[in-house]
């Protein structure tokens, strides 16, 4: 059975990285998320987690409209929105930075 993955507002859980998780969950809100490549991509909507873990999955990002389509190879939910695996996320200063 998948982990069952719900939105939850920047909370931080045990992962595999440990305080990097509480590190990010504090320093995400509000924060523009930038690819590696330098592409903006959107604002951090939410973050998915698992309930039973308290693992972070994905980041959830609100896309800029004016990001070209063929510049995003990013999965999206049913609203439209990117969803980013947290093990992408390079860096978390002005932008967050994930790997594209």
């Amino acid at each position: 059975m998948p982990p069952v993955r719900r939105p939850v507002a920047f909370i931080a859980g045990a992962t595999e990285r440990g305080s990097m998780a509480d590190v990010l969950a504090e320093n995400l809100s509000g924060k523009a998320v930038m690819g590696s490549d330098g592409t903006e991509l959107g604002m951090l909507y939410n973050i998915t987690m698992d309930i039973e873990t308290g693992s972070m999955h994905d980041l959830v990002v609100e896309p800029h409209d004016e990001v070209p389509e063929r510049k995003v190879d990013l999965e999206e939910n049913e609203a439209g929105r990117y969803t980013i695996p947290v093990g992408r996320v390079q860096a978390v200063k002005d932008y967050i930075v994930v790997a594209r």
